[in-house]
């Protein structure tokens, strides 16, 4: 359908164009002047394809420094995983044992009331001063 359309735009723009005879031969048709549009809208597109590459260009470097980034903090996790489990190894053995309950305890309590404190110290001192 579209094909016809286009096929009857172009003959009627061929017999336009006929009257452009005159007696000392053709008269300047607008020929020029459309390749002379061609021109510049392939320009506009080439500045825009041009664009488009250095911007594709910056996303593949972004996405690859997140990629880099992730990488290493992926392993950072997997060490940070390795170090927490020795510690709840340890805690396990510490705990296993009767009399290292007692001290491990003793040292909950002292942390615990060592936090009370702080903070208790910090809320006076903030409603004190301001």
């Amino acid at each position: 359908m579209s094909y016809r359309r286009d096929n009857r735009a172009s003959r009627s723009a061929l017999f336009d164009n006929l009257d452009g005879i005159e007696e000392g031969g053709l008269r300047a048709s607008s020929s020029y002047t459309d390749e002379q549009e061609n021109d510049k809208s392939l320009n506009i597109l080439q500045d825009k394809v041009v664009f488009l590459k250095r911007l594709t260009g910056d996303i593949h470097d972004e996405v690859q420094s997140h990629n880099r980034m992730l990488d290493r903090m992926g392993n950072g996790m997997d060490s940070a995983r390795g170090i927490m489990s020795g510690t709840m190894d340890r805690f396990k053995m510490v705990f296993e044992k009767k009399s290292s309950r007692r001290t491990c305890k003793l040292v909950m309590y002292f942390v615990m009331s060592f936090f009370i404190i702080y903070y208790l110290f910090r809320f006076l001192m903030y409603y004190m001063y301001g």
